[in-house]
This record gives C-alpha cells, sequence and structure tokens, in this order.
C-alpha cells in the first residue's frame, strides 16, 4: 500500500476553506494533517471535503485557537489524545489506518517571543509541552507510527535563513533545538524530509510581516514529517509545496508531503 500524506498549519479551516479545498483538488494527498484549525470540531466544514473524497476525520476543536485534524480518503480510526503540560488546548490527535500505521498530529506551542520561561509563561509552557513528549515517547515506544505537525521549531542551521541571526529567537534557541532533540530521540524518530533532502536551505514558514515574503524568503522549518525506525525506509518523495504561500488569502505556512510505501 502507498500512501502520501501532508501536513499544513492552515491558521484558520473555516477561513481558509478554499485553499484547503484547493489542496485536496490539486495535488490529493490521501491524508491530510492540519493544525491551528481554531474551529470547534462540529464547525469544521467537512461537507466540501467529504466532496472531494475525504470523507474520514478524526480531530480535537477549540473555539479560536488551536486545533487539530486529520482528514483522510482512506479509513481511519481515532486511537488518542493527548494534553501535555496540562494545558487543556486542543494540540494532538491520532488516527490509525487500515494497514495498521498510526498517524499523530501534533500542534506544539509557539513560545511566544521572549525565549525565557522566568519572564515569558508561554516560552516555558512549550518547553513544558515537548518534556512531555519526550517522556511519553521514552516509555511507550511507538512502532508503524509516523508524527507530523507544526512543531515549532527549526532544529538546523539550513532549517532558517540566518541562523547566527536567529539564535535567540524563539524556535531555534539551542534550548528548543535541544528539547525536540530529546523528543525525537526517546522514540528514535526519523525526520522524513531531511532523510530525504538531507542539505540545503529548506522552509515552510514565512512572516507575514514581509512586503514580498518570496523575495525576502526569511523563512524557518517549523513544519516536520517523522517515521518510527522500522517504517522510516518506507518514506520518499518528500517535498514542501512553496507555492501554497502564495495562494489568495493564505496561511503563513506551506504544506510539507511524504510518501509511505507499506
Amino acid at each position: 500500500m502507498s500512501f502520501t500524506l501532508a501536513t499544513w498549519n492552515i491558521n484558520s479551516v473555516r477561513l481558509r476553506e478554499p485553499i484547503v479545498q484547493k489542496l485536496l483538488s490539486e495535488e490529493a494527498p490521501d491524508v491530510l494533517c492540519l493544525q491551528e484549525c481554531k474551529s470547534p470540531v462540529e464547525k469544521i466544514p467537512m461537507e466540501g471535503f467529504a466532496a472531494l473524497g475525504y470523507t474520514h476525520m478524526v480531530a480535537r476543536g477549540q473555539k479560536g485557537y488551536n486545533g487539530v485534524a486529520i482528514l483522510s480518503r482512506l479509513p481511519m480510526k481515532e486511537v488518542t489524545s493527548f494534553d501535555f503540560a496540562g494545558l487543556d488546548h486542543a494540540r494532538h490527535i491520532a488516527g490509525q489506518l487500515e494497514n495498521g500505521v498510526t498517524i499523530h498530529n501534533f500542534y506544539v506551542p509557539a513560545g511566544g517571543d521572549v525565549p525565557d520561561r522566568d519572564v515569558n509563561e508561554k516560552f516555558g509552557q512549550k518547553l513544558d509541552y515537548l518534556t512531555d513528549m519526550r517522556d511519553h515517547f521514552f516509555a511507550d515506544k511507538p512502532g508503524k507510527s509516523i508524527l507530523v505537525g507544526d512543531l515549532n521549531i527549526a532544529p538546523r542551521e539550513d532549517d532558517v535563513w540566518s541562523h547566527k541571526q536567529l539564535l535567540k529567537v524563539v524556535s531555534h534557541t539551542p534550548v528548543e533545538v535541544e528539547a525536540l532533540a530529546q523528543v525525537q530521540d526517546a522514540a528514535k524518530w526519523v525526520d522524513i524530509t531531511r532523510q530525504d533532502i538531507p542539505d540545503g536551505q529548506l522552509y515552510s514558514w514565512w512572516s507575514y510581516r514581509a512586503k514580498d515574503w518570496s523575495a525576502a524568503d526569511k523563512g524557518r522549518r517549523l513544519d516536520h514529517i517523522w517515521a518510527t525506525p522500522d517504517i522510516s525506509n518506507a518514506g520518499h518523495a518528500s517535498r514542501v509545496l512553496r507555492d501554497a504561500r502564495g495562494w489568495e488569502k493564505p496561511s503563513d505556512h506551506a504544506p510539507v508531503f511524504a510518501t509511505f510505501d507499506l
């Protein structure tokens, strides 16, 4: 069985329903994981997605904030949902395909603007969330699993436009990079995107603040696709759909794709 998966921080699924439909129509991934849906589950516009063949959904919703959903053309059942760091936020959902693959969809807290938990509660929440992720996957090692989402960290020097200038900017600070590395190491997760594209600058997010985001190209790779070692060799065809950042009323994130032959 071969299936293509995409992950996308959509920054309001209802506001951006037209570009979600555009992605589903033009790119047709078998599974689409969305973050920052900003909608209660019952108000996610499933009718239009179902008309395109995406009749299966597992989701956690929240009015105006957070929210994660997995849309699928393939049968999928809900497996679990984690509330790490005790935040009571809709930041995780997991579904399982009929071939036994479990897909974890995460929206890790952004962490605010100041990388100091003593003066910025949001940064502390982010670090606590990552610690709970680490501890969970260390205690309960997953198999035949894929982890995707907006992890809100660009870990490598070539995952940002300027490593030196962003070392003290939330999303690329050494403490966050180390925390994410510990999450990855806890289950020996393999970064499928970088397994496929090992070298060179690679981004999935560009700030709304830039007048011409593409010309400035001051991006960060905040969106990730990982897999457990038992299936990591099955992942290939990784890409970032950069053009989607320029669609009408875009998200500030672009979708990230990978295909798995399982």
